[in-house]
């Protein structure tokens, strides 16, 4: 069973772009199959293979998600990169970006909109 502090370390350790493979492995290696992270907040829900599933904390001030999501704004948005996490939830929620998921076996990021369509998925390790 994982524990938000043992995720909290993994995050402080190894939460960067540069060592995102290896982010992914180490919660994989506590037993964090997947987790969503929701830009309306920050918070994110932590799913364990064996049925766990663990609610973290906001992160940010609220920001309200767009009912339609604007794919073309979206994909070009991440090609730019270079944005802060707030700034970039709150970019995300503005055009309609509801959340992301981390699946920490396939070591993927999926995107999705508020009706849980796939908007991107991209593998990162």
């Amino acid at each position: 069973m994982f524990t938000l502090e043992q995720i909290a370390d993994i995050h402080h350790r190894l939460g960067s772009k540069d060592s995102l493979p290896r982010y992914l492995r180490a919660l994989r290696d506590v037993g964090v199959a997947r987790y969503d992270s929701f830009v309306s907040d920050g918070h994110s829900v932590y799913y364990g293979a064996d049925g766990q599933e663990l609610v973290g904390p906001p992160f940010h001030e609220t920001f309200a998600v767009a009912e339609v999501a604007d794919q073309e704004w979206f994909l070009g948005y991440l090609k730019e990169g270079g944005a802060g996490y707030v700034e970039m939830s709150r970019a995300l929620a503005d055009h309609g970006v509801e959340r992301w998921s981390f699946d920490t076996e396939q070591l993927t990021i999926t995107y999705r909109d508020k009706a849980g369509n796939e908007l991107l998925t991209e593998r990162v390790g």
